[in-house]
């Protein structure tokens, strides 16, 4: 095992999830710390929500360069679910391009991912996490609770300059405290 296997499974071990929808069946999904060939399958399941105006684009060149921050669910090979968790600075860190597939939803996946990350998190030590998203009611089952976006670090808004929505944002900012 290289140092960087060593360090991606110390980063986020290797999780068998089994879901209540999927008893009887083979249900078994892997959820590991991405890897250099799973960018193309990442692009593609960001790219399906952001063509609906739901989350930010990342393109390929991007996910490359921070495939560190990615954890990815599998299932028979192919990435059902991802998100990544960005340090902005010494104290927090945003958790974002959280994405499953539409017919894997409702099976705990986005649950898992975002708890991955959440655990990363700490481990880093940092205190605190953030997220931007449509999705309130997910976040708030997830422990996060909504915040007003002036009281999040500034250096975040570089990937805001990106988006359409820019000059009007409706997504609700969302923090989780760490213990």
């Amino acid at each position: 095992m290289t140092g960087a296997e060593i360090v991606a499974e110390e980063r986020v071990r290797s999780t068998e999830l089994r879901t209540r929808k999927d008893r009887g069946r083979d249900a078994t999904l892997q959820l590991r710390a991405a890897r250099i060939p799973d960018a193309t399958q990442i692009v593609q399941l960001i790219a399906r929500y952001a063509n609906r105006g739901m989350m930010l684009h990342r393109p390929y060149g991007e996910v490359l360069e921070n495939i560190r921050d990615f954890v990815v669910a599998v299932h028979r090979g192919r990435v059902v679910g991802c998100g990544a968790l960005h340090v902005v600075w010494d104290d927090v860190a945003e958790i974002r391009s959280l994405a499953v597939a539409e017919e894997y939803a409702g099976r705990g996946i986005g649950r898992a991912v975002v708890e991955a990350l959440v655990e990363e998190a700490r481990r880093l030590g940092l205190p605190r996490v953030f997220t931007l998203t449509y999705q309130q009611a997910f976040f708030e089952k997830l422990g996060f609770v909504v915040v007003d976006r002036e009281t999040l670090p500034h250096k975040f808004w570089k990937d805001c300059f990106k988006c359409v929505k820019f000059a009007y944002c409706d997504e609700v900012a969302m923090a989780r405290e760490l213990e």
